[in-house]
């Protein structure tokens, strides 16, 4: 089991780097991204400032915690033998940092022997963190975060993304004609992190994706169900690339089998 001094270090530690990266990326983004001069596309800015914000991120977990493993969504995949493994997207929301939209963030989590501890969400155009500690409450800032109260689907605000990939977002689109009529409305924020981090703010009631990587979901997923949401995949499954729910309990309990029935899991 690990100690509350360990998780409380490894907060410590996720959060400087969370807060340097978003530093980097917001205050790197050229003003007008679409004609960015000396490059080759505004895409190729976007790359360079992602894989940037990894490396600052891994540079200071390798500082402050050397022995632990790490798995960034650029790349970077090291072993290590403290039993803590970082799980980092550097910049999830990249379609929205490219339009300047406000959307995007740094996600960071840690895991201890496997089971997700901390998890942190810089989201740095919306000047807001969110963080949890296994066991210690989901925050925003200084303030203790809960989902919404119970609602019936009808009633919910539920939040989903869409692949790159054409056939897959023609299935999705799918999922989601099936989907809207039953539900308040949709949102599609374009950062799952971020979406996640809603949810346990009660500024949604539910969120669901297919294709999310670990580094979409980690920190995220622990968050949302520190504040008080319900989190998983297929019946009986949890969260994963083939299907991520959050929701409130009753939405939860409602969204999973009409998602599993439409096929959501599935391209």
């Amino acid at each position: 089991m690990i100690s509350e001094e360990l998780k409380a270090e490894l907060l410590d530690v996720g959060l400087e780097a969370a807060r340097q990266a978003g530093e980097l990326l917001r205050d790197g983004r050229p003003a007008d991204l679409a004609v960015a001069a000396t490059k080759s596309s505004p895409i190729d800015v976007v790359t360079e400032m992602d894989i940037a914000a990894e490396k600052l991120i891994t540079g200071i977990l390798a500082g402050r915690r050397p022995e632990d493993g790490l798995l960034g969504e650029e790349g970077a995949d090291v072993p290590g033998t403290s039993g803590v493994r970082w799980v980092v997207d550097p910049l999830d929301g990249t379609v929205n940092y490219l339009y300047g939209l406000p959307g995007w963030s740094v996600s960071i989590a840690a895991e201890y022997r496997g089971e997700t501890v901390v998890g942190i969400v810089a989201v740095p155009m919306r000047g807001e963190t969110f963080h949890a500690l296994l066991g210690g409450g989901a925050w925003l800032g200084g303030r203790r975060l809960a989902c919404r109260a119970a609602a019936p689907l009808d009633q919910a605000l539920v939040a989903t993304g869409f692949a790159y990939i054409q056939a897959r977002r023609a299935r999705q689109a799918a999922v989601g004609q099936r989907i809207i009529p039953l539900v308040r409305d949709i949102r599609r924020g374009g950062s799952a992190a971020v979406d996640l981090c809603d949810v346990a703010a009660g500024r949604l009631d539910g969120y669901y994706e297919r294709g999310l990587n670990p580094w979409d979901l980690a920190a995220g997923d622990l968050i949302a169900r520190e504040a008080g949401a319900v989190t998983g995949g297929r019946p009986g499954k949890p969260a994963s690339g083939e299907l991520a729910l959050a929701a409130t309990p009753a939405v939860f309990a409602s969204l999973q089998p009409l998602l599993d029935e439409a096929g959501a899991w599935h391209d």
